[in-house]
């Protein structure tokens, strides 16, 4: 993953401000009141104790020196015109002893300072997606890395370059942060199933970093996922970049997932090894990107089809029913005039039983989805009165005979007479689901 690399952009991000933080105005005697002909720095400290208290503390090399030096200074000199620079190092050179309490505590003293201080949010946003990521308060945590992030992004769009640092590593930090800042916004919205707006940033951090695979998957993740912000083919190319960007046991977890939301959407794997080399070169989905999605057969068409490759006879309970329930009517036709007053030998689900009449009728589910639902498809009655001892219970399987009479189509029952008891089992029907709604 992207980690390592972007704890090391944030290091440098941060810790590059002991190198290029403007040193402040050295006061000059009083005897000697001539200015200087360099143009005045913005932040000056007239007080020469100050002064010489704050680059001592600058100038210290090793980090815990360092962070004793400008917590004695912080100290001493509360209301410093350096204060927010002091906090900065400070707070990088808590980085550099590796106390993350200590680091996040003194971020958050920054902002106190500057509430868009870049490196501070920055900080912030990283570090508390790291944490959420690793476990640690994973909820809160990850909602105050958004909170950092779109502080941040808000404060890069008025941000001005600091004294002393050059237009390059302007913006440089600038891109560093910015890919920071909006994947912690982008996780943050992902985990509150805010897709339209985790989309948004995602998309903006790998934009800027391509090969960023931190915030590519979950951004392939998010369009992925069904609802108004569903985009199946930016999904699919972007899981496929994920797949090759992916290294280890992640590789190929990634691969098989997109490869099975491709074949869903495809209709099959044909393409899917294509659209894996594409994505291995192609950073962004082309223009012109598409892929056919499948459409499947509607109800009518499925029994057509049936029609052609059975008989009849040969057909299950459910392929009945779709065929005398959605099938055109001239194939309704077909089917039911082999299936009207001819015995059939069947087993069904009892969802009731009427035992009050000289004979006994039964409501029952033949199709796996009437099952289900404990709604009665068919209605048998029974040549006479089943006895005590052979009565069947309801919400068992009833394997029978019965002489189709008549069916009426939605919702789909299927009236028999001449119903008569099984001593032997009757094949069970295949089993039948409804076609899916697409």
């Amino acid at each position: 993953m992207k980690k390592i690399v972007l704890a090391m952009l944030l290091v440098a991000a941060v810790t590059a401000v002991a190198q290029t933080a403007p040193a402040p105005t050295q006061p000059a005697p009083q005897q000697t009141p001539t200015p200087s002909p360099a143009a005045p720095q913005k932040k000056e400290i007239k007080d020469p104790a100050e002064y010489n208290a704050y680059v001592g503390a600058v100038q210290q090399q090793d980090a815990a020196a360092k962070v004793s030096g400008l917590e004695a200074f912080l100290t001493q000199y509360p209301n410093s015109v350096m204060k927010e620079d002091a906090l900065e190092l400070l707070m990088g050179a808590y980085q550099g002893t590796n106390n993350q309490a200590k680091t996040l505590e003194t971020a958050q003293k920054v902002l106190q300072v500057n509430p868009c201080n870049i490196r501070a949010l920055a900080l912030l946003a990283y570090t508390k997606r790291a944490m959420a990521e690793a476990g640690q308060n994973a909820q809160q945590n990850l909602a105050d890395a958004g909170q950092s992030g779109e502080k941040g992004l808000q404060c890069l769009q008025t941000m001005t370059k600091p004294d002393g640092t050059s237009d390059a590593d302007f913006q440089k930090l600038k891109a560093q942060t910015s890919v920071i800042f909006n994947g912690a916004a982008g996780m943050s919205a992902y985990q509150a199933k805010d897709y339209p707006k985790a989309e948004k940033y995602l998309r903006a951090s790998v934009e800027a970093d391509p090969t960023n695979l931190r915030d590519l998957y979950p951004l392939a993740l998010a369009y992925l996922t069904a609802g108004p912000a569903e985009n199946d083919l930016d999904g699919l190319f972007f899981i496929a970049r994920a797949a090759n960007l992916a290294q280890g046991a992640g590789k190929d977890q990634i691969a098989k997932f997109g490869k099975s939301k491709y074949v869903k959407y495809h209709g099959s794997e044909e393409g899917w090894t294509a659209l894996l080399a594409q994505a291995a070169t192609t950073t962004l989905p082309p223009a012109n990107f598409t892929i056919t999605k499948y459409v499947p057969p509607t109800p009518s068409e499925q029994c057509a089809d049936l029609l052609k490759t059975k008989k009849v006879e040969e057909m299950s309970f459910a392929e009945w029913q779709l065929c005398l329930s959605e099938g055109k009517p001239e194939d309704a036709e077909k089917v039911w005039s082999v299936l009207k007053g001819k015995p059939l030998q069947m087993v069904a689900h009892i969802i009731s039983v009427d035992s009050s009449g000289k004979a006994t009728n039964l409501q029952l589910a033949g199709s796996s989805d009437d099952i289900d639902a404990k709604r009665a498809d068919i209605d048998l009655t029974m040549t006479a009165a089943i006895p005590a001892k052979s009565m069947p219970k309801e919400d068992t399987d009833f394997q029978f005979q019965g002489t189709p009479v008549s069916y009426v189509p939605k919702p789909f029952v299927m009236t028999m007479n001449e119903g008569a008891l099984l001593v032997k089992a009757a094949p069970k029907p295949a089993v039948h689901r409804k076609p899916r709604a697409h």
